[in-house]
Order: C-alpha cells, then structure tokens, then sequence
C-alpha cells in the first residue's frame, strides 16, 4: 500500500510541474510511512514540508494542494492534513480485503510485476584450490535468496558461479596429483578427499623443492597454452573439487548447479583480448613494466593515481583482467540488464574501479547496470573473522554438521517420544535453517558475531521461531479440514484483522525492496513481523470458535493468506517449511 500512495504522489509531482508549481526537473524524494496512531489515518507524508522552499508556498496549503491534485484511488477512504503539514491517509478496509482476497487467489500474492529483465547474478564462487569454508556462506546463500526473489518475479535470471579455477596455484596443484600418482599407480584415485590438507601439503612441496616448483611452474605454461595432458588432469582436479561444492550446495538447499559454474578459466582466451583493446582505445599506461590503467577519481589518500594492473610484468594477468572480461561476455553474450555481484565488502574499491573501467572501455552496453552488492564478514565471539579454536579455517560442511547435531538435541528435548526418522528431518530442515536465517537476517553490509545458540532458539527473530510459528498457522486446517471456504469473503471489523490484513498486504513491497538492493534481511524482518501480528490476531480474535459462521470463515481465509505468504517468503530465503515441529 505504500508503493501505491507514492505512486499517486509522484503523479500529483507532475501535475505540479505541468502546473508550472514546482520546477519541470524537480526530483523530489517522495516518503509514505505507516502512522503508530490509527487515529491519524494508515499512512502518512511529509511530502507538503519538503516542498515548501520549492512551491514557496506555507506547508499546509502546500498539502492541501497535494490532496485537491491527488488521482482518485479505490484504496484511499480519506485524506486529512494534520499538524504543521502532514498527510494522513485513511485505506478503505473493504479495498484491502479485496485486495487480501485476490492476493489469496493469486500464485504470486498479488505482486504487481515488474519489466521483465535479463538479470546476471555471480554469486558463491569458491576457490577450487580448497573446500568450501564458512567465508563462502554468505554470497553463497545471500546470493541464491535474491535470485530467487528476482524468478519470482518474473525476470529472466541467469547464475554464474565465477569459480576460481585458473592461476599459477593450479600448477602446483597439477605437479602434486602428479607426484601421487607415480607414487600409488597410474590408475590410483585421487587424494582429494580432504581439500584443505591436498593443497597444504601441495604447498610444502612447492616451497621445499625447487625442482617441484619448477615442474610446478611449467605445468602452468602448458596449462595456459591449451596443453591436452595438463588440462586432462586440471579437468579431474575441477571435477572432484566442484563434487564438494555441490555437496554443500545440496545441503544448504542452495540452487547453483553444474551448468551454472563459469568460472575464471572460461575467460582465459579473452584475456589477451582485453590488453589489446584497452591499448587500442589509449588507456593503457607502464609502470615497472606492468601494464595498468591509471583512472583520475581513484588516488591513494597522499594523491598519487592508483592504478588498475591488467597485466603483469612477467605476462601473467589478475582478476581485474579476467572481470573485464566477464563484464563484456555478460553485456555483449548474455545480453544483461542488470548484474548482480555478490561478493565480499572488502572488494569494493576493486569493482569501483572495474566497473568504471569497463564502461570507459565501451565493453558493457549503455544502460547496464553493473552492481557490486557486499557483505560485511561472520565473526567469533572476539569479534574476529571466525575461526577454529586452534585459528585454522572452519570449513563449511563442519559448521553444517555442528548445527545439524545441535538442532537434534533441540527436537529431541522438546519431542523425546518423536520417532527417529522424523526427528532427523525435522532437526536437518531446522540445523540448516537455522545457519541461514542467522546470516540473511542480518543487514548484509555489516558484520555479524555467529552463535549456535542465539540462532537455535524458539525466541525472537530466528528460524526456529518462524518454521514453529508456520506449523502453527499450519494446524488450524488440520482441524478444519470439512470447512468449505469456496464461497468465503475476507471482512476486517475487528483492529487486529485489519492489523494483520495491513501485514498481509506489504509484502509486494518488502519483495521489490529485497531485489532493488539486494536486502534478503528485509523478507526476514517482514516474515518475523508477519508471524507476530498473527500471535496477536490469534490471540484477539477466535478462529475456529468464532461467533458467527461468517467470521469463522473470514478467519479461516486470513490464516490461510498469513500461511502461504510465510511459507512463500522463508522460500524466497532458500528455507524450508515443516507441517510439524
């Protein structure tokens, strides 16, 4: 209902400006709140205030110009002025039960969608050279919220999962497999079960033997040139390290496939490509035999240019290189309008400067929107990025099965007689559940302190709290199974139906917030604030024995609407539901 208030005070701008009240290339940034007195009306605007320097016009007869300009709306009942120049607006409770009933009637709840748009999002992208740690959570599973949210409505979106697969550590790595396998037969499966301790001691061999690292070295040479035999064992090492990733992928219900990966390596024959047409538009400059490009609004703090390095003295490239490259393939190939890139906070200088950089060069179409959408880090306790107690990396799949022996004690104290196949499932959908909502609640540009136990518990904002609100939403049908609804009508008499049919009615707007800005906290605070305005209505207002049939079924419908429209948004979150806890 905001979105819809502002909607008709933007074009009540225009009439101003066709009026010749405001100037024609007035931009104002139009505010509708909810009021915290229903007295005052539902919504509220300081627009009149904001215009006043503008209309040169007093605040109140600014508003009341507003309100004699303003299109006529079946949703508003009234409009008042109030104080020094505030706008009230009173919704029409029968257009908000339409709208509640539609919603109900409407697989995406009554969203208006928008202009469809092709949407790259590149999200996850762990390093091949490891397992999947706990610093990949949060693109991993921020990004597959917004993309979800994005499907549903209606765009066009397309994952990639820039995985990092080419470098001089894949060398290494190659001349390792190698060793093991002269070691234990030609036909020996790979030592790869354990990521993190292959590629650590890959690295002591690089480091204590020269002659490793020198075979290490021209394995990348013959790697970068195409070499059949190196890429024949790069492909095996990709293969076994991307089975891990989607193993962790599968559990955290993340929706990355094979097909989605396009990593570094898919660029490779682009790179040089780049060099060549920056140089030929003029931008590339030397510097200690480096070829960069110098940008003006980037210095270091004492003034000096900072530069963009392309490509290194010794001829290698970095992953500014490989990024322009990306940007060109998503502009120019998958024909993007948006994209999306989900990566760490700390990379923001980085993507200021590639971003830039690719629109000067001409490799992105006019009108892309190149968008880095951040994260802040997961921290301990101290505060400090999360580590193991003896200060190694925590890999992902440790921290899932942590949660996942936790969560089984939580059903199991609250459930001891629940058999225990069902308590296994229900503690797998609440231990994942849990490490996700824990990480999309909070507001995704800052840091967060983990704790099992603050995201396990059945208070306040958490998934425990949700998937057992939802059960309860849930069992209201269970004992209303023979109640005909097909001819129901949702009617709000009572405050804590309209409460909760105001709730009902703002998750369009919560959505677009969550995928204009890639915000996933925003669906969790709507859901959270959703399960506890139907706490309040149940508690208010009787469903199953309420006085009249009429009511009953009224009930029954807005029950049925908080239900879907849960269960829609923990979805959009990449969370699962339960019918029992």
């Amino acid at each position: 209902m905001k979105s819809h208030i502002a909607s008709l005070l933007e074009q009540t701008i225009e009439s101003f400006k066709q009026q010749g009240l405001v100037p024609a290339d007035f931009q104002a940034r139009i505010q509708v709140e909810r009021t915290k007195d229903k007295t005052h009306g539902d919504l509220a605007t300081n627009l009149a205030m904001m215009l006043t320097k503008v209309a040169k016009k007093n605040p109140r007869d600014i508003a009341q110009l507003i309100i004699d300009n303003l299109p006529a709306s079946s949703h508003v009942a009234k409009v008042e002025i109030a104080g020094p120049g505030f706008i009230n607006f009173f919704i029409d409770e029968n257009a908000l039960a339409n709208q509640l009933q539609d919603a109900l009637n409407d697989d995406t709840l009554g969203v208006t969608l928008p202009t469809k748009q092709t949407i790259v999002v590149d999200y996850s992208s762990p390093n091949l050279a490891k397992e999947m740690h706990v610093g990949h959570l949060r693109s991993t599973i921020i990004g597959d919220s917004v993309v979800r949210a994005l499907e549903f409505l209606g765009h066009d979106v397309i994952r990639q999962n820039h995985v990092g697969d080419w470098g001089t550590q894949f060398g290494m790595l190659l001349a390792y497999m190698e060793e093991l396998r002269a070691a234990n037969g030609e036909q020996a499966e790979l030592e790869l079960s354990d990521l993190e301790t292959f590629y650590r001691a890959a690295k002591v061999r690089f480091d204590e033997s020269e002659e490793f690292a020198t075979r290490a070295r021209n394995l990348v040479v013959s790697l970068q040139s195409g070499d059949e035999y190196c890429n024949k064992l790069w492909q095996e090492f990709n293969d076994i390290s991307l089975h891990h990733c989607h193993e962790v992928y599968e559990r955290l219900g993340v929706s990355l496939t094979r097909a989605d990966v396009h990593g570094e390596s898919a660029y490779n024959a682009d790179l040089e490509q780049v060099v060549n047409d920056l140089d030929a538009k003029g931008l590339l400059s030397e510097s200690n035999g480096a070829k960069v490009v110098f940008q003006e609004e980037f210095r270091t703090k004492e003034g000096e240019p900072l530069p963009v390095i392309i490509q290194k003295a010794d001829g290698g490239y970095l992953y500014a290189t490989s990024d322009l490259a990306a940007m060109r393939y998503r502009s120019n190939v998958l024909k993007a309008d948006r994209a999306l890139y989900f990566v760490d906070l700390r990379q923001a200088l980085h993507f200021q400067q590639v971003f830039k950089l690719a629109k000067t060069a001409g490799f992105v179409r006019e009108g892309l929107s190149l968008e880095h959408t951040g994260f802040g880090t997961m921290n301990g306790p101290d505060g400090r990025p999360f580590k193991t107690r003896s200060g190694g990396v925590v890999k992902l799949v440790d921290l899932l099965d942590e949660a996942n022996t936790r969560a089984i004690e939580l059903v199991r104290s609250k459930n001891p007689d629940m058999d225990e196949a069902t308590l296994l499932e229900i503690a797998r959908v609440v231990g994942i559940s849990s490490v996700k909502y824990a990480d999309l609640s909070k507001n995704r540009s800052s840091d967060y302190i983990f704790s099992f136990e603050q995201m396990l518990s059945f208070e306040g904002n958490t998934a425990p709290y949700l998937l057992y609100a939802y059960t309860r939403v849930a069992g209201i049908f269970k004992r209303a199974e023979n109640i005909d609804l097909s001819q129901a009508k949702i009617v709000l008499e009572h405050d804590k139906e309209k409460e909760l049919g105001t709730k009902l009615a703002q998750f369009g707007e919560v959505l677009t917030r969550m995928t204009e800005k890639g915000l996933p906290h925003v669906m969790c605070a709507y859901v959270y604030e959703l399960a506890s305005e139907f706490s309040s209505f149940y508690e208010a207002c009787p469903v199953l024995a309420a006085e009249t049939e009429e009511q009953k079924q009224s009930r029954l419908l807005l029950s049925q609407l908080t239900a879907k429209t849960l269960k829609t948004g923990l979805s959009l979150l990449g969370i699962e539901t339960l019918e029992r806890m």
